[in-house]
This record gives C-alpha cells, structure tokens and sequence, in this order.
C-alpha cells in the first residue's frame, strides 16, 4: 500500500471488524477516517447486479469531474478487464479477501495518471454481497487532474489479503504479476510467463491478466 489514505482506511476497517471477516456497514464512523474520507467510497449492487457507487469522496469526483454517486463503478473499468474485476468483487464479497488494484487512468487527451486501490468486504443485513467498502488515490496528483476527467481506466496490478493473513505482511498472495505491454507491475515484478498452475493454484488467463486462484490454506 503506497498511499496513506489506502492505509489508513484499511487499519481502520482492520480494527473494527475484530474476529469478523468484515464489519458491519453500521460500525463504520467517518470521523474516525477524517484523513481518508475524501478518497473513500462505498459500493452497492444495484438492480443489474453490477456496483454503482453509493458514496463517493470529493477526491474521487474530482479526478472524474462529475458527481460518482449512482454511477456504476464496474463500467469504469477498460472492456478487457470487466472479468478480472469481477473475478476480484467475487473474491472480496464471498470470500471476504481485501484487493488491492492499481491502474492507470487516461483521459481524451491521453494524459495518464496511476492510481491505486482497495476493496474491502462490508456487512449490510447481515450479507457481505451488496455492499464495499473501498479508497481510490492517485499516486502522483498531475497538475491537470480535476481539469481533465479520467474517460479509461486499465489494470496494471492486482493483489488479494486473505483475512487469515492480517498483519502477516510475508504472507500477502499475490493474484496477477503479469501485466504484458506495461511497465508497472505488482511489487516491481519482472513479466514472467504464467503456468497452468502456480503453487499448485490454478491460474486463469483474462486478456493481458493472468488471475491466480488464491484462498486460504
């Protein structure tokens, strides 16, 4: 996590979920993430059963130059990543793993900026399956962010934490490492050719990523 708002709000959701894979959408107290909050956002499905963002931080409006509130967060993503996030949603809402992405975001002027964020699974009713908790900063703020509105967005790394793995840094499984026609990769990683199978996990291939099957032991 290179960002201290991507930290702070998963120190934050860390602590107050306690002996829980997730906490409850209810436990969460803005002012205790003051520093964060203008990066944050909160995911719902929606009638489609895709995420819309529910609540979005000024940051986030900002970088898009429009209100992200009831917009959908899956139709952000490039047409070629749509399986690798939902692969990822997947991960988080039913297995209850934080991911943690970074992408870079284009705008109709072909300027870019890399950004990184997290998922984190969030109780609502007593189910972890409509709701997200989650932050989006940009790694470098260019002078032209906010002015320019982000139109694309492509992955460039992917990460899952498993529950029983938190505060085990040496132990965080990394889901792609392989991001072909990119030079930012996971943990500063070399391309590498992917297997069939890593570590006895079965890797599946969508476009440029390879998405390897992760869980607990």
């Amino acid at each position: 996590m290179q960002k201290t708002s991507t930290r702070t709000l998963y120190d934050y959701w860390n602590s107050i979920r306690g002996a829980r894979s997730a906490p409850d959408r209810k436990d969460i107290d803005p002012t205790r993430i003051r520093d964060a909050l203008a990066n944050t956002f909160i995911l719902e499905l929606d009638e489609s059963e895709k995420f819309s963002f529910r609540l979005a931080g000024s940051h986030l409006c900002t970088a898009y130059c429009r209100e992200l509130k009831g917009r959908s967060f899956s139709a952000l993503w490039h047409e070629r990543d749509h399986d690798a996030m939902e692969t990822l949603i997947r991960a988080v809402t039913e297995d209850h793993a934080v991911a943690l992405v970074t992408f870079q975001g284009t705008t109709a002027l072909h300027t870019k900026v890399t950004f990184e964020t997290i998922l984190m699974p969030l109780r609502h009713n007593g189910s972890t399956h409509t709701r997200l908790l989650g932050a989006m900063t940009a790694l470098d703020e260019p002078y032209w962010l906010g002015v320019q509105p982000i139109l694309e967005q492509r992955i460039t790394g992917l990460r899952l934490i498993w529950p029983d793995d938190m505060g085990m840094e040496d132990s965080v499984r990394e889901v792609a490492t392989n991001v072909v026609n990119d030079v930012s990769f996971v943990g500063g990683a070399a391309p590498i050719a992917m297997p069939a199978v890593v570590y006895g996990r079965t890797a599946r291939r969508y476009a440029h990523l390879a998405v390897i099957d992760g869980g607990r032991q």
